[in-house]
């Protein structure tokens, strides 16, 4: 039953957020401009987040320089049809282990896929290689915004999924988001987008440009992580590169 209650309550928060982003807002009778009800809940102030990228050197990150670079302030991950790593590299932030927190950062995507690492691990036996959660990003935008989690459990919630796991059971959809078409049509091809990622307990909230793209509750205990390293993917496979800026993160 708690775990109903928390899942409903966290629903509603989330689907309320999801229509109200992309909904008109009913006005009251005999309202009239500046008067709707959009007024009466403003987006929250940005405070206390710390940026974790110096915009002008990769100083407490650690990623082959053979794929990553700074290029005009901002990160840079590329690779070319003949320049490829063996298997998806990373570039992780070696600034700590972070457990509840709220990451925010703006990405550009050109070509194929890569991703945001958080609460994961890096292989012992694969140098650059990671294992955990991640904010998915691909160049047609089929799994961007989904939660996936690396070299693990695979699909975790989907774009437009609030989903639960129980302790060894597989991904269970409590409730939706959205459509995920529309929220599809909410991301930019090949240009700035912001994400926004919240990592408190047991619960993992994603958004892309202000919208909630999907949300999970983890409660396999053997398999989720608890915190564990940020990082930034570049996938192994047709010529991509990956820019990011603006990272900043705090602390729960």
């Amino acid at each position: 039953m708690l775990i109903r209650s928390i899942a409903s309550f966290a629903l509603g928060i989330c689907f309320s957020m999801a229509v109200h982003a992309q909904q008109p807002v009913p006005k009251r009778p005999g309202g009239g401009p500046g008067r709707g009800m959009g007024n009466m809940i403003q987006p929250l102030e940005e405070t206390g987040f710390q940026p974790i990228f110096n915009g002008k050197t990769l100083d407490g990150w650690d990623g082959d320089p053979a794929f990553w670079r700074i290029e005009s302030g901002v990160i840079a991950g590329e690779t070319t049809t003949d320049k490829q790593p063996k298997q998806n590299t990373f570039l992780i932030w070696r600034g700590g282990r972070p457990a509840n927190f709220e990451l925010r950062l703006e990405y550009r995507l050109t070509g194929f896929n890569s991703g945001i690492q958080y609460r994961s691990i890096e292989l012992p036996d694969i140098k650059w290689a990671m294992k955990g959660y991640q904010a998915d990003i691909d160049g047609e935008q089929r799994f961007t915004g989904q939660i996936y989690e690396e070299r693990g459990r695979g699909f975790l919630a989907l774009r437009g999924q609030f989903n639960y796991i129980a302790e060894g059971k597989k991904p269970g959809l409590v409730g939706s988001l959205g459509d995920p078409d529309q929220l599809k049509a909410l991301i930019k091809d090949a240009d700035w987008n912001l994400v926004h990622i919240i990592a408190r307990g047991n619960t993992l909230i994603q958004t892309w440009n202000g919208h909630v793209m999907s949300m999970l509750i983890d409660d396999d205990t053997p398999n989720r992580k608890m915190d564990g390293l940020l990082g930034i993917q570049l996938h192994r496979g047709p010529a991509m590169k990956i820019e990011v800026r603006n990272i900043r993160i705090k602390n729960l």
